[in-house]
């Protein structure tokens, strides 16, 4: 074989775990890895995401745990709300609405749960919503795969408000408000537990395992029965649900860009 074959052959294997990554749900996988390829330096989030680039064969020497930078700007988008309140004034009525109720945020938007999996989600929605000290507030996803699966369902339910997707500043302000969050989003595995919110993750598997193995999420599937059961668990018992909420973020403190910043100061002295 010359080796004009085996750069052929091996574009081949390259376009074929790129097709795999974006038919799999992961189309942000075939990015990083475009990037990681030319990157001098990589910041990995955990020691997960790190011993995975080790195993991709980049150089320990490249490589920094420096935690999530979401989290960075979660802190300071909480801190910024807590001086001037206005910032996420437009939820108060919908606030005030449900006062003395536990709030459960829930967000979905997963292309692997289209489908029966939106129904289910919509009908273990309806569920935990038979509780009377329970208020469900949903931004809904403006997909229709999304908003033709949970409309017909929830939006009669007086204790659900599906309402517009929000803001980062009022999304943060929902995710303190909350007791617990439901959710097939990345991004909030990392976000929740750094507020002290227990995370049910409505998927079989997730990128973020480290929140799994930390305690702060918990993956439950799309089945109603048992979403129910487990929101109703946390609900219910409060070891159970202080176990969750005081478990180690391992997503970051709040301190990621500083320590990045000044790796990046020191390699270009």
């Amino acid at each position: 074989m010359g080796s004009g074959d085996t750069v052929s052959d091996c574009s081949a294997q390259k376009a074929l775990l790129a097709a795999r990554l974006v038919t799999s749900g992961s189309p942000e996988e075939v990015n990083r890895k475009v990037a990681g390829a030319v990157a001098d330096l990589h910041f990995a989030p955990t020691e997960t995401a790190g011993a995975a680039l080790r195993a991709e064969n980049v150089s320990s020497d490249r490589i920094h745990i420096t935690g999530n930078t979401v989290i960075d700007a979660l802190l300071a988008t909480k801190a910024r709300i807590d001086e001037e309140p206005a910032l996420a004034a437009a939820l108060d009525p919908l606030l005030g609405r449900f006062v003395g109720k536990r709030i459960i945020a829930v967000t979905s938007h997963r292309r692997e749960n289209f489908g029966d999996g939106m129904k289910a989600i919509a009908d273990a929605i309806a569920g935990i919503a038979a509780r009377p000290d329970v208020a469900v507030i949903f931004p809904v996803h403006p997909n229709p795969h999304v908003r033709n699966a949970m409309e017909p369902i929830l939006g009669s339910l007086a204790n659900v408000a599906l309402i517009d997707p929000l803001d980062y500043p009022h999304f943060v302000r929902l995710l303190g408000a909350s007791t617990l969050v439901l959710t097939d989003s990345g991004g909030v595995q990392e976000e929740a537990p750094s507020l002290g919110k227990p995370v049910l993750v409505m998927r079989e598997t997730t990128e973020r395992p480290e929140g799994i193995e930390a305690g702060t999420a918990r993956l439950v599937g799309t089945d109603k029965n048992r979403i129910v059961s487990e929101i109703f668990s946390l609900l219910d018992d409060e070891g159970a649900y202080s176990a969750m909420a005081r478990a180690h973020n391992p997503f970051g403190d709040g301190r990621a860009a500083t320590r990045i910043a000044e790796i990046v100061a020191r390699a270009h002295r």
